[in-house]
């Protein structure tokens, strides 16, 4: 039975996962709290792909404090792991270190895992309790439970999507001032946010595996699709330059038009850089550009791209693009998050672009919504932020 105390120590775990965000792709958000007589002993996190997992992580915290977790309960936010991956199985360790009781906040869809986890503590002799499956005790109401759930999920969202239809999570991100537009009618876009939207943005590059873009971008602004985060940024994060994770910058470019001299070709080397062509592309340019570093992948749909991309283990891709690209990916459903920044500026005119072009949807009953919403200030401006989902879709997942 879930407690009060189980939904704080939770939400203490949940805030120490958040730690390995932009590190951990394509593995899972993990904290984990080890409590004896309501003190925290130990803790820990999944800190980068490859390192210890979030149970074994507090165990080390165990060992270096001189700390016996023998009798305690852990709170682990999701399910251990009970296979051989990068790490050794999670429920080895926990059983090993004599722990009395696990409480679970979500159940790992891995079909790897998938309850296995639970089973083999429970077969140990240890007391599991899933947030995900329990009912409330005393005062804890079920509302309670569900909502620390859905945090979780929200947490895990790219994770959770990943690792059950090997698809990554898309993120369709665009800046627009208040009247709608993402450029004068002369194309010109520098700058429609501030500053501290822009590093924000720089941030959820470093979040992201991968940025998509259309090649209309490519050859009207020349970008560079990098992380380049101030030197503030960095000391706030208290991380140094050469931790940041550079994103795989994926161009969406049918007849392979990127130019040879773009910022994005002359750096392929030094950040990695996918061309996706389709059929009937000039075998020429195409070699030119493999010798130039870039990675070819032959998609004739946008299905195909996103398809290619979980292949190939990406978990999360950021959209940034016009709004022909986004119109395309989200009228095909393959946008799973919109991030609108939106500033109080009005710039007119009948020709300037908008971050969604197209045809667009005929009645307002049919408009694309957002779940799970936020409103967050930068400055003079604001951020929009929420899930895709469609009008037939239940806004209480």
């Amino acid at each position: 039975m879930i407690t009060d105390d189980d939904i704080f120590l939770m939400e203490q775990a949940m805030r120490l996962a958040q730690q390995g965000e932009g590190k951990v792709n394509p593995n899972p958000l993990v904290g984990a709290l080890v409590v004896r007589d309501d003190e925290v002993i130990a803790r820990g996190f999944h800190h980068r792909f490859g390192d210890l997992h979030a149970e074994r992580d507090a165990f080390r915290y165990a060992d270096e404090n001189n700390v016996d977790c023998t009798g305690a309960t852990m709170y682990v936010t999701l399910e251990p792991c009970c296979h051989h991956g990068h790490q050794p199985p999670c429920v080895e360790a926990v059983i090993e270190r004599g722990i009395k009781r696990v409480v679970v906040g979500l159940l790992d869809p891995n079909p790897l895992v998938a309850g296995n986890g639970i089973d083999i503590l429970r077969k140990a002799g240890i007391e599991v309790d899933v947030m995900e499956q329990s009912s409330p005790a005393g005062a804890v109401s079920g509302d309670t439970i569900a909502i620390l759930v859905r945090q979780l999920k929200t947490q895990n969202r790219v994770f959770l999507k990943y690792i059950t239809t090997n698809l990554p999570w898309l993120t369709a991100k665009w800046a627009m001032t208040l009247d709608g537009k993402i450029a004068t009618a002369t194309g010109d876009s520098k700058w429609i946010t501030g500053e501290d939207a822009r590093q924000y943005v720089h941030l959820t590059r470093r979040n992201h595996m991968a940025i998509l873009c259309g090649i209309g971008t490519v050859l009207a602004d020349d970008p560079m699709l990098s992380v380049r985060l101030t030197e503030e940024t960095l000391k706030k994060l208290d991380i140094q330059e050469h931790e940041v994770r550079q994103p795989i910058r994926i161009i969406a470019d049918r007849r392979a038009r990127i130019p040879l001299e773009s910022q994005l070709v002359r750096t392929a080397h030094e950040y990695p850089l996918v061309v996706a062509y389709a059929d009937g592309a000039d075998e020429e340019k195409l070699q030119q550009l493999r010798e130039a570093g870039v990675a070819l992948w032959n998609c004739n749909t946008l299905h195909e791209v996103v398809q290619r991309a979980g292949a190939e283990k990406i978990d999360s891709i950021l959209l940034e693009s016009g709004g022909t690209l986004s119109e395309a990916l989200l009228s095909e459903g393959l946008v799973d998050e919109v991030m609108a920044f939106i500033a109080p500026k009005i710039i007119g005119g009948k020709s300037a672009k908008t971050p969604v072009e197209g045809d667009g949807v005929t009645m307002m009953a049919d408009a694309i919504q957002l779940r799970n919403r936020t409103v967050t200030a930068f400055g003079d401006d604001i951020l929009i932020a929420g899930e895709v989902f469609s009008s037939s879709e239940d806004d209480n997942p």
